[in-house]
Parts: structure tokens; C-alpha cells; sequence
């Protein structure tokens, strides 16, 4: 498509050219270009058409890459991907090889950080501006606002001396609706207009009388929350009250207005917020009408929103399982209650959060306090079951280990997204779980290979006591058959002579089709294959028979090398006085790029071709 202003717009340079006045009509590109590349090319929608326009005015003001945009979580950051020299490269944004999903230095240097996890960009963004000369701006969502590392990023802008301009796009969305206090306080804010209206005028009156120096500045900037309790008769609001200078509410979708406004107060010395009010999804009907789906529709017709999907997809997703089961168990058990920090449609908790309201708390972003709040829970004889994303729960490791671990509380972790997640790349990938809690005290782990795998843990954990994780991958249940789940012990899939391949989770699907096509390639070989299905407690029984039987052992999981099932493996050889020749397959050191769920198995050769390659290279002796 021809476009009259994005298609010579090369740099933040190329914008500054174009007259204040025309930059509604540059948006207007923008919007329509983010539209029809994601039609084709699925990514984060809704959020992105939120901040076309305070992206344009962030860029025309500031001095970028010099001046510093730190966005919190990236995926509002696509227009500035566009106006940054990605433009003609956008068509590969999330695809393997192609763009990163989010904001990643690596990549271009206007990204200032990496932006993958909320909450993250006042502490960044607070920290490349103590001791510097030029601007830097944090771009926080409303729903970011609600991570704990966001409130201590904000404590400490307050503290210490710097000239923060921190940006907080208020749009009452996560990926679902937010709620919560501070949701309800941003309100509050946006309907006190009398204060910031008369605030603002005055101001502008005393700079323009020449009235208004950095001394006076300061005196009215501490006389400011008597000024507010005068004109609005409302207590002071929270950035004020720490001494951050406050300016808004305003309509973030008006970018002329913007412009005015980031340009009066760019040089303003000390912390400072502007407050913006957007819309999710702005500009596109679909969008506007269904946040929630359109945050990230996948492929869909442009001209009526028709959403695309794949033929031939009805096995359920992994996510799916969980929602339909949590809501059994729980319609036969009082005690039984759902958290997720901000999930609910992800993780498909909004299953029992339609049928039984009252049990399903929604914490927003604060995964810490999810598992905190599990433990209190827990502690009160409920039995939670909370559901953290596998690459968000690590946010959450000391109250894991501090909060549920360390009082033996009955807290269920669903860890949803464990292992490759796909097209979001490093930031989001689940690989790390394993690892990470299998050294933790009283923990259990389990891992199902099928639907029905799912179903029996979730059940099977509502009977036992202390702290049990039971993580699956994203995607579609496997049409694979399974067997009866028992607490500890694993399940022999197939006999064999020569090694033994031990697997835990859904990556033994893989492995099973693996080693199908090597044994009726060679009938003469015959690999034993066996589903652990818990890391932690171990079946040992297994274990014994596999070190007495046989000296090559081959173990394999979706997740590091270092630290997981082939670690305890090893260990547990060791330990016993077995001494096998232990072959592990899994992640390597190292962060995995952006990509398709098969791409990037295929590169880590942990899909079915990979692994056959690896189980052709074992001697057979």
C-alpha cells in the first residue's frame, strides 16, 4: 500500500520534518499498517493501536536514541518499531529469524531495554538516569502499575534526585480487564478535573508571566497538595503525595495535545508523571468492541474482523484442560479456590471465574503476591490452585520457596506455558521450571504427557499435602493414550534391550514417534521408553530397573539441560552406586530466539527428527 507519510519516514529524524498538524494523518497510517501486517503476520494488536499516538509524540519531542524510551512490556512498542527503521522489516516481526516480539537492544539501539515482563521500566529507566544529562521516559501500562517492582521503581524515584519522566497509559486493561484498588484510584484521578484543569492553567500562566523559576517551582511543588485539597477537596493522589510532580489526566489519542504538553515539561527538573488516558484496540472496531481476544487475535480478515483459525484443530488446549477441570474439582469441593495475576482468559481459569465468581480471585500483575496470597489461602484451609505462566512464576521464587515451601503449605502451582512457547521468544519461554524448583524443600513436581495426564494430577493434587507443580506446554493436547497417574511414579511406555530413554512431559510424544520410526527402520532395535512423569519425588523403582539393566541412558525434557530430569538422573545413578552412561537431551545453556513452536524444537533438535538424529548417535553394544 502506498502510504503518503510512513513510507518516507526512515528515523525519528524523518518525523521531525513533517509540521505538527499533519502528524493525526501520520497516526492514521500507522494504524491502518499495524492492522494489515498483523492481519497476515499475527502478533500483539490491541495494545499497539492504544499507543500509536503518544508513541509519534514521544519521538517528535524527544531526542531519540539519545534521549531514552523505555517501555514497559514491548508489545504496545510496535509503531515504534516502525518509526525506528523497522518498517520495511515489519512483516517479519515475531517470525524466526525475524524481529524480536518486544523491545530488545540487540536489536536496534532506540530500544533502550529489554521489555518481555511487566512492571519493569521505572526501575530501568530510573537507573540510566541518575548521574545523566539527557531524558529518559518510562512508559508504563495501568496494568503494569500493579507489580509490586513498579511501586518500588516509584519509591525510589521519589528518593533520589533525577529528572524521570515516567508516562502511565491508562487504558483499565491488562489482557483482561484489570481490577483492584489502584484501578478504581486511577479512576478517581481521571474524574478529579476541576484540580488538574485549574492546576495546569495556572502554570502556564505564571511561565508565561516569566513568574515560575526552579526555586518557586519546588516551593509550589510542595505546596501543591494543599492546592489540591483546596480546589478538589480530595486527598492528595499518590504521585504528588511522594513528592513526583503529577500533570493530567489527558487524552492520549489527541497528538497534537501530547506534543504540547511532553514539550512544556520535558525540562522540567525532578520526577515527574504524565497521565494518559487511552483506548485498547483504538481505531479498529474489533478491537475497541473485545480487548481481550484482539490483544493477540492471530490471523484475521481486516474488512470485518473476521477472525482466521486453522482446519482441522479440536483436540482442546492444555490451558482448556486445566479450566474445565480446575471447575469440576472445585463444583465438588468448596475449599477449592482459582489466583492468577491477570490471567484468566490465558490460562483459561475464566472457566470457573464464569460459573463461581466469588472463588476466583484475579491479583493482576503480581505474581509474587499470587503465591503469597496462596499461602494465606492455604494457611486459612483453602486449597488454591494458582496458575502463573512458567516464565512469570520466576518472579515469584522467594515467595515460593519462603511463603509456601518453608511452611509446608498445600499451595497447587499450575504452570501453564512450560517449555517452548513459540513466537514470543526468550522472554516468554517456560524452560527454566524444572530447575529452578526441584531444589526447593517439600516441593513436588509433576509433569502430564496427555490431556487426561492433566485431568488425573489436577485431581490427584487436591488429596495431598505441601506444595505441588504440575506444569504443561501452550498448544493442543497430544492424541496419545495414557494410563492411571499414581503419586511418584512413572509408566513404562514400551520394553526394550538395548538403552533405555527416560522423557517427562509432552516432549515423550516426541520421543515415542521418535523411536517408532527408528525401530521400523531396524527391527533389530529395540529402545526401552519410560514417562517419569515427577521429577520430584523420583520413581525409584524405575530407576533401579534401568541401572541394573541397562549401561546407556538417554534422558530428555523441554526444558534446561542443567539442573533438570537428567540432572536428578545422574545424581540418582551416582548415589546408588550405578554407573550407566547418561545421555541427556534438552535446552543448552543459553536463551532461545522468537519463533514457531516447530522451528524452534526442530533448532534445538527436540522434535521428532532431532531426536531420532540423537538416538542414531548411541552405541548399542
Amino acid at each position: 500500500m502506498d502510504y503518503k507519510y510512513i513510507n518516507r519516514i526512515d528515523s525519528p529524524a524523518d518525523l521531525k520534518q513533517i509540521p505538527v498538524e499533519e502528524l493525526p494523518a501520520v497516526c492514521a497510517e500507522l494504524r491502518d499498517f499495524i492492522i494489515e501486517a498483523l492481519s497476515k503476520n499475527p502478533g500483539h494488536l490491541a495494545s499497539s493501536l492504544g499507543a500509536i499516538e503518544l508513541t509519534v509524540a514521544l519521538h517528535y519531542v524527544f531526542d531519540t536514541p539519545n534521549d531514552k524510551l523505555v517501555w514497559d512490556v514491548g508489545h504496545q512498542a510496535y509503531a515504534h518499531k516502525i518509526l525506528t527503521g523497522r518498517r520495511d522489516r515489519f512483516h517479519t516481526n515475531r517470525q524466526f529469524k525475524g524481529l524480536s516480539p518486544f523491545t530488545n537492544p540487540a536489536e536496534s539501539e532506540y530500544d533502550a531495554f529489554i521489555a518481555g515482563h511487566a512492571s519493569n521500566s521505572i526501575s530501568a529507566a530510573l537507573g540510566m538516569n541518575i548521574g545523566g544529562d539527557k531524558n529518559v521516559v518510562a512508559i508504563i501500562g495501568d496494568g503494569a502499575m500493579t507489580g509490586g517492582l513498579a511501586f518500588e521503581g516509584l519509591n525510589n524515584t521519589s528518593m533520589d534526585q533525577n529528572n524521570l519522566l515516567i508516562v502511565l497509559n491508562d487504558n483499565h486493561m491488562a489482557i483482561d480487564p484489570l481490577k483492584g484498588g489502584f484501578t478504581q484510584y486511577l479512576v478517581d484521578i481521571t474524574t478529579s478535573e476541576m484540580y488538574n484543569k485549574w492546576r495546569w492553567r495556572i502554570y502556564q500562566a505564571m511561565v508565561k508571566l516569566h513568574l515560575m523559576n526552579e526555586d518557586k517551582r519546588r516551593r509550589i511543588l510542595r505546596r501543591n497538595n494543599n492546592w489540591k485539597a483546596a480546589l478538589s477537596k480530595q486527598k492528595s493522589n499518590i504521585f504528588t503525595g511522594m513528592n513526583i510532580r503529577y500533570f493530567g489526566p489527558t487524552d492520549g489519542h489527541d497528538v497534537v495535545g501530547l506534543v504540547r504538553i511532553l514539550r512544556e515539561i520535558k525540562n522540567h527538573r525532578g520526577p515527574k508523571v504524565l497521565h494518559i488516558i487511552t483506548k485498547k484496540g483504538k481505531g479498529y472496531a474489533p478491537a475497541e468492541n473485545d480487548q481481550t481476544v484482539w490483544h493477540a487475535p492471530g490471523e484475521f480478515n481486516v474488512a470485518n474482523g473476521e477472525r482466521l483459525t486453522a482446519n482441522g484443530e479440536s483436540a482442546p488446549l492444555w490451558q482448556e484442560v486445566f479450566g474445565q477441570t480446575l471447575l469440576d474439582l472445585a463444583k465438588r469441593n468448596e475449599k477449592i479456590v482459582g489466583i492468577t495475576p491477570a490471567m484468566p482468559s490465558g490460562c483459561s481459569m475464566s472457566i470457573m471465574q464464569k460459573e463461581l465468581p466469588e472463588r476466583v480471585f484475579d491479583v493482576g500483575i503480581a505474581e509474587g503476591h499470587a503465591v503469597t496470597f496462596s499461602a494465606g489461602l492455604a494457611k486459612a484451609g483453602m486449597i488454591p490452585y494458582c496458575n502463573i505462566y512458567s516464565t512469570f512464576l520466576q518472579r515469584a521464587y522467594d515467595n515460593i520457596v519462603h511463603d509456601v515451601a518453608l511452611q509446608n503449605l498445600h499451595v497447587v502451582l499450575c504452570i501453564d506455558r512450560a517449555g517452548i512457547v513459540g513466537n514470543d521468544g526468550a522472554t516468554h519461554h517456560g524452560l527454566l521450571d524444572l530447575a529452578y524448583l526441584r531444589p526447593i524443600p517439600n516441593m513436588q513436581i509433576c509433569a502430564p504427557r496427555t490431556a487426561e495426564d492433566l485431568r488425573q494430577m489436577l485431581t490427584l493434587a487436591e488429596t495431598l499435602e505441601g506444595p505441588i507443580a504440575i506444569r504443561y506446554p501452550r498448544g493442543r493436547t497430544p492424541q496419545a493414550k495414557s494410563s492411571n497417574v499414581e503419586y511418584g511414579k512413572g509408566v513404562k511406555l514400551r520394553d526394550g534391550k538395548d538403552f533405555a530413554v527416560l522423557t517427562i512431559g509432552s516432549i515423550g510424544n516426541a520421543m515415542s514417534e521418535a523411536i517408532d520410526q527408528l525401530q521400523m527402520t531396524n527391527d533389530q532395535l529395540r529402545i526401552a521408553h519410560y514417562d517419569m512423569r515427577w521429577l520430584k519425588p523420583l520413581d525409584e523403582e524405575i530407576l533401579h530397573e534401568v541401572g541394573k539393566k541397562y549401561k546407556t541412558i538417554v534422558t530428555a525434557e523441554d526444558g534446561m539441560i542443567a539442573g533438570g530430569l537428567g540432572s536428578a538422573v545422574l545424581e540418582w545413578m551416582a548415589e546408588h552406586g550405578y554407573t550407566p552412561h547418561v545421555i541427556r537431551l534438552g535446552v543448552h545453556d543459553q536463551f532461545v530466539e522468537h519463533g514457531s513452536t516447530k522451528e524452534l524444537y526442530h533448532m534445538l533438535k527436540l522434535d521428532t527428527e532431532g531426536l531420532c538424529e540423537s538416538l542414531l548417535q548411541v552405541p548399542v553394544k
